[in-house]
Order: structure tokens, then C-alpha cells, then sequence
């Protein structure tokens, strides 16, 4: 709200002079009538701005109703007082189906106050929005990068069923199966329901049997009572557990309890579970099987389609318990020399490749990317973020190559002594930019690629300087390949921030750390020409689909252009990825190159030490981050004096 009138040139002062008063709800029920009915006295008209349902509005309305008219104001809300005859409720004003924008507030006010009182400023900031919203037309057309399966994750054949058959979803990453694989998984319920919508329809319906997803952490925490539940209703369904050893969808937090699958197969056995097949990506783990009752089988997982044939014909409720790590979790602990790290890779001899993408197909991995090569389309394998499931070789094709006991070959380019020289010279210091009023950051990228992590530095990097910060991160399904976007707000002190989330046309620097997410609906309401600037890694990383669709193509062009306009051509496009590599050997590292490269060219509000600083103050948390984490803070250390190589107008 407060953001908002500022953006309506209305502060305390104004306001009390052109007659509006404003009053904070601290606790909306029971909502204090004494209070209210102080801050009604002498008005004509109260708005209630309220996200989602109208607790505070309708207790209002009560609490006036019966006051004497000379002196009840009238009350308004998520709909206007217009249309009284034709729609009993008005015009919608404020929408109870979603979060506030301060834009959408913004436009509210002024269309109230627009009867008493207006100004050239108003006037200037509703004719913005107006034309605003004809540049965001255009970002509509940018393709989405939703949420997608990390590469070698085990719901990318776990959640896989047999032709002909439908299985069920719930709480946990294997939700996503309901858009990845739309055709096979319908439906979701809430934590602990999973499986439950199939007891009551199972009776009206002819489909013979289902199956139904439920992850580990789920199970433990409320999930087997719905086994039970099944069990008691004598329904035909099989359950797939799928155990992967961590709370993955909300960052690889271990399971809030102690729970094992020998201790899921005795407790299932214990339930009455009269058919329970063990499928894992180890089948020599359970070489003995002194934990595990006897009922239980035990197959690979290649076998895993054959053992869903079989379990959709035995009547009752089955068990499927599907052992595999979540490949997040493996990268981590494979890091900490904790989970063995197989003496492997896989590549793919473009020479060879023809581009058909049945590796994709079989392994639906995100590691696989598109090579355009003078002979067409061909694949590769990126390196960076293989975590050596190898179910690609399950593909029809010959050209993979299989490299053992070899390691990646990294550049010592990046790394410089104290006081050496370097081919760049003597870089000047940059020059650092006013932030006497909040300096607005939009950072844009794609999960698991530390975009988390670089807002992390900044923030700290501003506290130790004494300034004030907001970090607001918008992770979606966490770090799982999908758009995330943090919110970096920095000011001389706290007192200057009032909302965490960056206004309409409000953002100084985008710093675009995927170029899609960058040129998308969100980024380019954020953008405004004469004020923006934008740094864009112009890596073409296409989403998940593409391991489905193998012809995507990446609107390289049209994003570009679509960025250009919105900053009037104040943008940097620079192959991050590419230089990041090069000097690092690894694309993790590409993120703080791009905070690096914006800092040479003084687009951030920060010296130089604190951040040396933050690097040290984050480095502790490195087991808390996500995947990668642990390398961007090394590369803290070297990169961002090296980071201006890249020319502006184009990159070398």
C-alpha cells in the first residue's frame, strides 16, 4: 500500500491534506470494532485491500451496518458499488484469486480518489501501465520453463505406467508427473489423501484398477493411512512408494523421522499387503534379504514396466517400492565424498548422432541439449549437470561413447595469484551506483543453478555494509529446472524498504541469468526504458520438453529483440555459460561470473569487500544450498575483477 501511494506521489503529508487516512489491520479476527469505528469517523468511503477471501471486509461492513447514516461510510472491496442492477455485486476491483501487484493497487487508488483529486504524476504512472501492458502482450508468446525433473531423477521412470493404465498423484516432486507425463498421471490430493479420491470412485467406475504415487517422506508422515484406508475398502490399486532417501521437493531435507524400506516392506506386510515387488537401481543391495519379509520380490529397475503389468492384475491393494536416490541428494553427497561417484561418463560422438532424441525419450533427462552442427540437429551431453544415471544408452543408438576412469579436464585460467598480472591489465574500480532510494534487482534464471545463491550474496554483502536488503525468492517447486526470479532490493537503511517485491517498471538491473526467463511476462513488467539495464546470459538452455519434443526450438531472436525494446537497447548479452566454463571448467559456475560481470560494469550498489565478506559468511551454508552451491562460492574469489572481458555491445 505504502509503495504504492509513493508511486502516486502521495506521501503522509499529502495524504492527510487531500483527505485519506490509512489504517493497518495488525489482527484480522476478530477484527477490533472500537478501533475501526474511531478511523471511520468523517469518511465517505472506505477501501479494504485484502489478498484472497474477505475476512476483514465483511467484518467491516458488520460492524457499520447499523451505525447512523449521517456517518457510515460506504465500504468497498474486492467489487465496486457499480452495476447494482445488472451484476449484484458489482465490478471486480480487487481479485480474490491471486497476490497483489503494487501496480494493481496503484490503479485502484487512483480510479477511487480520482473524483477529489489527481495530479500530472498519476496521470503519468496510469498512462505507463497503460502502454506497459502492450509490451507485455508480446511476452505472452515467450515460451514457459516450467518445473522439470532433475536429470537422473528417479521419477523419470518410477512415475512412468503401463499403456492402458492411469496412475494417481500427490504430495511430493512426483506431482510434476501430472504435466510432464499428462497422459499417464491424473489428479492430486492433499498430503496424506494419496490414493483416497480412488476409494470412492472405484465403485462407480469400470477402470479394473489404478495406480497411485506416494513418496517417502509423505508415506512417513501420514501416508500409509491411506494404504490402510485402501486396504480396508478392498479397492483394486497398486501403490508405487517411491523411496529416494529425502524431502526432495523442498530441498533434500532427510526424511523427519527414521525409515527405511525394509521397514516399509515389514510394515505393508503387517497391513496385509498380499503382493509387494521391491524395484531398485541396486539390486545387489538387498543381496541379503534377512529384513525383508518373504512375500516380497525383488527386480531391476528395466524391469519396471513388466512389474506394473503384473501387480494391475492381482486383486486388492499391491505395493510397488521403488528404491532410488534422488539425484540432487547423490550430487551433494557424492561432493562430500558420501555416496559412491561412479568412474564414468557418458558422451555422445556427433559424428555419429542423428538426432532422433530417443535418448531423451527413454531417460526424459534435462542433461541432454540440442547441438546444431552444419550436418543438423545433433545431441550432446552436458557435463555440468549429468549426475551418471545413464539411462539415456537405454536410447536406439550407436553413438554413445563410454569414458572410464577419466575426469572432465579443467582450465587454470580462472585461477590467479595475489598481486600476479593478467592479460586484462589494471582494471579500474567501478563506479558505484546511488542507492539513496531503493535500487532494485530482478535476478532470472533456472532452478538448481544457484540464482538463490548469488541473491544470498548480495544481501549479506549489503548488510555488512551497514545498508538496508530485501531478498524475496520466488522458487516454485523448488530448484527443480523450472523459472526462478529473487527480488534484491538494497537502500541506505532498512527503514527504505517497505515492499520486498520489485514494482511494475520499477527494476534498475535484470540480471538474466537464463535468457528465457529473462524475456518472460514477469521480467518485462519489471522492465522500464531510461531506467533499466539488463545483463543477459544468451545461452540457449532449452526446458525440460525438450527431452519429449526433440524439434523445440529456442526463440533466441524474438527474446532478444523483446529484452532490447523493453530497456531501449541498455543490455548486455554475453555467453556466460560459455565463458564461465572455459575459465572454470564447469557451467555452475556461471551465475556469479554474471554478478561478477555486472559489478565491472557498475550496476551494482556494492564495494568490493563486503562482498568478499558475504562469500565468507555463506560459505558455512554451503550444505543448505542448492546443487552447485559450494562451487559458485569459490569462484567468488577469483571472478569478479575478470569478469569484463566480455565487450557490451556482443561477447568474445
Amino acid at each position: 500500500m505504502l509503495e504504492a501511494l509513493s508511486e502516486l506521489g502521495i506521501d503522509e503529508d499529502f495524504a492527510a491534506e487531500i483527505g485519506l487516512r490509512l489504517f493497518k489491520v495488525s489482527m484480522p479476527w476478530p477484527l477490533e470494532p472500537e478501533g475501526v469505528r474511531e478511523f471511520a469517523q468523517g469518511l465517505d468511503e472506505i477501501l479494504v485491500v485484502e489478498e484472497k477471501r474477505q475476512m476483514v471486509e465483511y467484518q467491516l461492513k458488520e460492524q457499520l451496518y447499523n451505525w447512523r447514516d449521517d456517518v457510515r461510510p460506504r465500504v468497498i472491496g474486492k467489487f465496486d458499488e457499480k452495476g447494482e442492477w445488472v451484476a449484484p455485486r458489482g465490478e471486480w476491483l480487487l481479485t480474490s484469486k491471486a497476490d497483489f501487484s503494487v501496480a494493481q493497487i496503484a490503479r485502484v487508488i487512483a480510479a477511487r480518489i480520482a473524483r477529489f483529486h489527481t495530479s500530472d504524476l498519476i496521470k503519468a504512472r496510469l498512462a505507463f501501465l497503460d502502454a506497459k501492458d502492450a509490451v507485455l502482450n508480446k511476452a505472452i508468446s515467450t515460451p514457459p520453463r516450467p518445473a522439470y525433473y532433475c536429470s537422473g531423477c528417479p521419477h523419470n521412470t518410477s512415475t512412468k505406467v503401463p499403456e492402458g493404465s492411469f496412475a494417481l498423484a500427490g504430495i511430493g516432486c512426483h506431482v510434476m508427473a501430472t504435466a510432464i507425463y499428462p497422459e499417464f498421471n491424473k489428479l492430486t490430493t492433499h498430503m496424506g489423501g494419496e490414493g483416497g479420491p480412488w476409494i470412492g470412485q472405484a465403485p462407480f467406475s469400470q477402470v479394473p484398477h489404478v495406480f497411485a504415487n506416494l513418496g517417502d517422506g509423505t508415506y512417513f508422515h501420514s501416508g500409509y493411512l491411506a494404504i490402510r484406508a485402501a486396504v480396508a475398502a478392498n479397492v483394486n490399486m497398486t501403490y508405487k512408494i517411491l523411496y529416494n532417501d529425502a524431502v526432495a521437493m523442498t530441498g533434500g531435507q532427510p526424511v523427519d523421522g527414521t525409515t527405511s524400506v525394509p521397514m516399509i516392506a515389514q510394515q505393508m506386510a503387517a497391513e496385509g499387503i498380499k503382493r509387494i515387488a521391491l524395484v531398485s537401481e541396486d539390486v545387489s543391495r538387498y543381496s541379503d534379504r534377512s529384513n525383508l519379509p518373504g512375500l516380497v520380490t525383488i527386480h531391476d529397475r528395466k524391469d519396471m514396466d513388466a512389474v506394473q503389468r503384473d501387480m494391475r492384475e492381482v486383486p486388492g491393494v499391491t505395493v510397488i517400492i521403488y528404491d532410488q536416490t534422488c539425484a540432487a541428494e547423490k550430487r551433494r553427497r557424492r561432493k562430500k565424498g558420501e555416496y559412491p561417484d561412479p568412474d564414468q561418463r557418458l558422451f555422445i560422438n556427433e559424428a555419429v548422432c542423428e538426432g532422433c532424441g530417443d535418448c531423451g525419450v527413454q531417460s526424459n533427462c534435462t542433461s541432454i541439449l540440442p547441438l546444431e552442427t552444419e550436418f543438423g540437429r545433433k545431441r550432446a551431453i552436458d557435463q555440468s549437470s549429468c549426475n551418471k544415471d545413464y539411462s539415456c544408452v537405454k536410447g536406439f543408438c550407436p553413438s554413445f561413447v563410454t569414458v572410464s576412469g577419466g575426469k572432465l579436464k579443467k582450465s587454470k585460467t580462472g585461477v590467479i595469484k595475489k598481486d600476479s598480472a593478467d592479460d586484462f591489465g589494471v582494471l579500474p574500480e567501478p563506479a558505484i551506483p546511488s542507492c539513496d532510494t531503493p535500487f532494485n534487482i530482478l535476478i532470472n534464471g533456472i532452478g538448481g543453478t544457484g540464482v538463490i545463491t548469488i541473491g544470498a550474496l548480495m544481501g549479506m554483502a549489503a548488510h555488512l555494509e551497514g545498508k538496508g536488503a530485501s531478498v524475496l525468492d520466488m522458487t516454485g517447486m523448488s530448484q527443480k529446472n523450472g523459472s526462478v526470479t529473487s527480488h534484491v532490493r538494497i537502500a541506505r537503511t532498512p527503514q527504505a524498504i517497505r515492499a520486498q517485491r520489485i514494482a511494475t517498471g520499477e527494476a534498475d538491473l535484470i540480471l538474466g541469468c537464463d535468457m528465457l526467463t529473462a524475456g518472460s511476462h514477469d521480467a518485462i513488467s519489471k522492465m522500464r526504458p531510461g531506467r533499466t539495464r539488463a545483463v543477459v546470459n544468451v545461452h540457449q538452455q532449452p526446458p525440460g520438453q525438450f527431452a519429449k519434443n526433440p524439434d523445440w526450438q529456442f526463440p533466441f531472436e524474438e527474446v532478444k529483440a523483446l529484452i532490447g525494446e523493453s530497456v531501449d537497447q541498455q543490455a548486455d548479452f554475453i555467453d556466460a555459460t560459455r565463458l564461465a566454463t572455459a575459465l572454470m571448467g564447469d557451467s555452475i559456475a556461471t551465475n556469479l561470473f554474471m554478478l561478477g560481470y555486472a559489478y565491472q560494469r557498475g550496476e551494482l550498489p556494492l564495494t568490493p569487500t563486503p562482498r568478499v565478506r558475504a562469500r565468507e559468511q555463506t560459505q558455512s551454508r554451503d550444505d543448505r544450498q542448492p546443487q552447485g552451491a559450494a562451487g559458485h562460492h569459490r569462484l567468488g574469489q577469483v571472478l569478479p575483477r575478470r569478469a569484463g572481458s566480455a565487450e557490451r555491445t556482443g561477447h568474445r
